[in-house]
């Protein structure tokens, strides 16, 4: 009887074992080589990157996990922007995969959900396509002190202050944009801009906008 709880016992010890192992094996790998985010076709680069994931730039008690909803609606008033917010990953490639519908912005699930700590990152399109406007074509006009206004599915509306605006080069090292570790919600997001180049069916910059939670 005791063979077979002991037996038992070390059958549960090593499934933990590897329930605590599997998330350390996948982040390490992911980050062995290098993870981008891509839109329109295009991709940033963000090298190294062991604190990806929420849990690891910093730690939530699940009671603050429980308080923020997933977000369903992005508005900015000063652009016009109200749009649905689609919840997306990693592409097969790597890359943090890009809305499906060009008016609609997407949210790395990978990462906090707007109103947590850390940095919650919401990707939309730019540019025209098949005479379709996108999402983001005035995201350059944001200013600082423009507000951000995120709805999510318990109701709630939490509202973000735009501190910077910054251009990327698309293989420059993103991640700042993705990571944050001074224990404060931020929302940062993410699209193309500056020339098409035809040839790589690409533009030739990445716009990020920073901002924190109100």
């Amino acid at each position: 009887m005791l063979l077979k709880i002991l037996s038992k016992l070390t059958v549960v010890f090593a499934a933990l074992a590897f329930s605590l192992m599997l998330p350390a094996y996948f982040i390490a790998n992911l980050s062995a080589g290098s993870f981008y985010w891509s839109l329109s076709g295009a991709s940033m680069q963000v090298k190294d990157n062991l604190a990806l994931f929420p849990g690891n730039a910093v730690s939530f008690s699940e009671q603050e996990q429980s308080v923020f909803g997933l977000p369903t609606r992005l508005k900015i008033p000063s652009i016009n922007v109200d749009a649905v917010v689609e919840y997306v990953g990693l592409a097969p490639d790597g890359a943090m995969d890009a809305p499906k519908k060009r008016a609609d912005a997407a949210w790395f699930n990978l990462g906090p959900r707007p109103g947590e700590n850390g940095s919650a990152v919401i990707a939309g399109h730019y540019g025209w396509k098949n005479k379709q406007a996108s999402v983001f074509d005035d995201l350059h006009r944001l200013r600082k002190g423009d507000k951000l206004y995120i709805e999510d599915d318990k109701g709630a509306v939490i509202v973000f202050v735009v501190r910077e605006i910054r251009n990327y080069d698309p293989k420059a090292d993103a991640s700042g944009v993705f990571v944050s570790s001074d224990g404060k919600p931020h929302l940062n997001l993410i699209t193309c801009g500056g020339i098409w180049n035809k040839a790589l069916k690409s533009y030739s910059k990445r716009l990020v906008v920073f901002a924190d939670k109100e």
